[in-house]
């Protein structure tokens, strides 16, 4: 593998301010995905979330559902670790976009309405993750001192 591509994934000069978002924004998306694949924490499963999916016209909905779930369960759980934090957070951005124009965008701004102000915010901050990394306190940055 290039090493010169993997040191610009892994690489990340931020001290505690990626942790102080990892942590929290990694656990929400877990526990959001744990509620699409699992049926944990009064969630639906993949049956379920599956047919709300297609319901919305997202097909088909049960690979909607176990996408959606995977990219927030697994892509949180690497963020909260740190490890492959930009791909992660990156793909997490992605699915984040996918529930604002799919679901929220006609409901206004705010969660009380069902709007887009949850997603916009795990939008902005896996964001911020995809440009800065996982920061000092990564697996990421083991391994980039370890590469170099």
């Amino acid at each position: 593998m290039n090493t010169q591509f993997l040191n610009k994934i892994l690489q990340s000069h931020d001290g505690l301010g990626s942790l102080a978002i990892r942590l929290p924004v990694g656990t929400v998306l877990v526990a959001h995905g744990a509620q699409k694949l699992f049926g944990w924490f009064g969630g639906y499963g993949l049956t379920g979330t599956g047919q709300w999916m297609a319901s919305i016209g997202l097909e088909p909905g049960f690979l909607m559902a176990l996408l959606a779930g995977s990219a927030e369960f697994f892509g949180g759980l690497a963020i909260i670790l740190g490890l492959l934090t930009r791909p992660a957070a990156l793909l997490c951005a992605f699915t984040m976009l996918i529930a604002i124009f799919s679901v929220h965008i006609g409901n206004g701004l705010f969660i009380s309405n069902n709007g887009i102000e949850y997603a916009l915010t795990l939008l902005a901050a896996t964001l911020a993750l995809t440009i800065q990394g996982g920061g000092r306190f990564s697996i990421d940055n083991k391994l980039h001192n370890q590469l170099n």
